[in-house]
């Protein structure tokens, strides 16, 4: 049975750091991109950073870039995001998703961590 299940959401003043934790397991971890996103109330689901099958090549929602970093060990079946510099619009739940084929395909998914910048 996969889960998924993300940690180290709390509340953060602007300019604060968090890092996320997405721990997997049921699934042969280091075959399966793995995302970030995240939604605020009130707004969709957005893509925030995925990281490829080796930790290889990762990619960054405008939003984010420079400020927030993907890793993952797969020694560890766990993705992180380093989240720095934090603003109040990075107020959202945070979840992380796996992609099997690799094509933008997210079938599993955690249940989500909030994360909460305050200004």
């Amino acid at each position: 049975q996969v889960q998924l299940v993300e940690s180290g959401g709390r509340l953060v003043q602007a300019g604060g750091s968090l890092r996320l934790s997405c721990a997997a397991s049921g699934l042969t971890f280091s075959s399966y991109v793995m995302g970030w996103f995240r939604q605020a109330p009130g707004k969709k689901r957005e893509f925030v950073a995925k990281i490829s099958r080796d930790g290889s090549n990762t990619i960054y929602a405008d939003s984010v870039k420079g400020r927030f970093t993907i890793s993952r060990d797969n020694a560890k079946n766990t993705v992180y995001l380093q989240m720095n510099s934090l603003k109040p619009e990075d107020t959202a739940i945070y979840y992380c998703a796996a992609d099997r084929l690799g094509v933008f395909s997210y079938g599993y998914w955690g249940q989500g961590t909030q994360v909460t910048v305050s200004s």
